[in-house]
């Protein structure tokens, strides 16, 4: 068994070359929920979506977010009328947001819920939202406290941040399925996708349970870096760890993580940094991490497999 932790396109991209490489039953997929949020009467869970749609092949590839071939009627109309548009729901996106509000209150849990939806659309390996109750991620800047979702998409990431809270984490509640896992022996390594190490890898963190477990692990953690040469390859985590006094760098995001992360897998343009890395103490692979195409996203996750074979087997 294998478990991923994602959020995000990078996330979900790497979840697509993992989801190839395993077969369902050695593989779950945990996914961030603190940016879920309610809009518009609608329950809106994006990083799980985001995950959903990439692994079902129906994501819009261009955007990084949403359905693929989608229609605007909705927004246009909900425009023409006053509404708020900030936040900008497709048409083939809103029916899983109203599938998913009705299914909710009804009490359905929400791994349920998405395990529902995703096998409708043809996705058998198991993603795992990190709870059953909401945790909300909190964006501390210098413009106050905001709501992830006002920080993200209303303010499009502009304000510097300060730090962040992961409200409800405290007393979060992971699902059934993610709860056998954790008790269980069968688990054989942690992969972290390259998601944002502050909003999405954190507050799956944050949830007591699991961070919990990876801390008193008896298996290797491998993580790809989310920042290549320098740069996020997309999203604000470069800006953050400016922002927040860490260096943006794959060598600024070993030291973020500590030694949370036994083994490292870096890109080819950052080969440079490999011998610093090597320094703190970790086992690093260097290869393409640009996941442009479904094949790119395969041999990267192959990669990363295997290199958590390799720290398995030095453990002993």
């Amino acid at each position: 068994m294998i478990v991923a932790l994602a959020g995000g396109v990078g996330g979900a991209r790497l979840a697509v070359g993992l989801a190839a490489a395993l077969p369902p039953r050695q593989l779950a997929i945990v996914v961030n929920t603190g940016d879920d949020f309610q809009h518009l009467g609608f329950t809106i869970c994006p990083d799980l979506d985001t995950v959903m749609y990439t692994l079902a092949g129906v994501n819009d590839r261009i955007a990084g977010w949403g359905r693929a071939d989608e229609s605007w009627n909705f927004i246009d109309t909900l425009r023409e009328l006053g509404g708020e548009i900030w936040f900008r729901l497709g048409d083939r996106d809103l029916a899983v947001h109203v599938l998913r509000t009705l299914a909710l209150r009804d009490r359905v849990p929400l791994s349920e819920v998405t395990r529902r939806l995703a096998l409708r659309l043809g996705v058998r390996h198991a993603i795992l939202p990190m709870s059953e109750t909401p945790v909300r991620t909190r964006v501390r800047t210098d413009r106050g406290e905001l709501s992830f979702q006002d920080y993200f998409v209303r303010l499009r990431c502009r304000p510097r941040v300060r730090g962040f809270r992961f409200v409800g984490s405290r007393n979060a509640t992971p699902p059934a399925p993610l709860r056998n896992v954790l008790r269980g022996e069968a688990v054989s390594a942690v992969v972290l996708c390259p998601s944002n190490p502050y909003l999405s890898i954190a507050p799956i963190l944050a949830v007591p349970e699991i961070g919990a477990w990876i801390r008193r692990r008896g298996f290797p953690v491998v993580a790809v870096s989310p920042i290549v040469g320098g740069a996020a390859v997309k999203g604000p985590a470069a800006k953050l760890m400016r922002e927040l006094g860490e260096q943006p760098s794959a060598l600024g995001v070993v030291r973020h993580y500590g030694n949370l992360v036994d083994g490292w897998v870096i890109d080819r343009c950052d080969a440079k940094l490999k011998p610093e890395i090597e320094r703190e103490g970790k086992r690093v692979l260097v290869t393409d991490t640009l996941m442009t195409s479904r094949s790119k996203s395969v041999r990267l996750a192959e990669a990363a497999l295997a290199h958590a074979r390799m720290l398995a087997a030095s453990r002993g």
